[in-house]
């Protein structure tokens, strides 16, 4: 499935407000990626769509085989140095380049 085409799945499963916010662009910048007239860079949009709803696997060392978004998820997590699993997750990810941080 092509990123154009999650894009539009999620569009029309959520609605055009809800996919700008989980994205963080706007309704507008969502409208014109769809219809390829966006006068920006539509592959940072695309990466954000493809970050936030990507069901694609990705391997974790510390988690597993985990989906994209999750991946994404835990890298944009605040570093807890009280929580083990933060931590070990802390390290691995800086090193990985899976998911790209928002």
């Amino acid at each position: 499935m092509t990123v154009e085409t999650l894009l539009n799945d999620m569009v029309k499963k959520l609605g055009l407000a809800e996919v700008a916010v989980r994205t963080g662009y706007s309704k507008s910048a969502i409208c014109h990626v769809q219809k390829g007239t966006y006068k920006g860079k539509a592959e940072k949009v695309l990466d954000a769509v493809r970050n936030v709803f990507s069901m694609e696997p990705v391997n974790c060392p510390v988690l597993g085989e985990i989906p994209l978004s999750r991946c994404v998820e835990e890298k944009n997590r605040p570093f807890a140095a009280t929580n083990p699993l933060r931590v070990r997750l802390a390290r691995a990810c800086r090193g990985c380049g899976e998911g790209k941080a928002e």
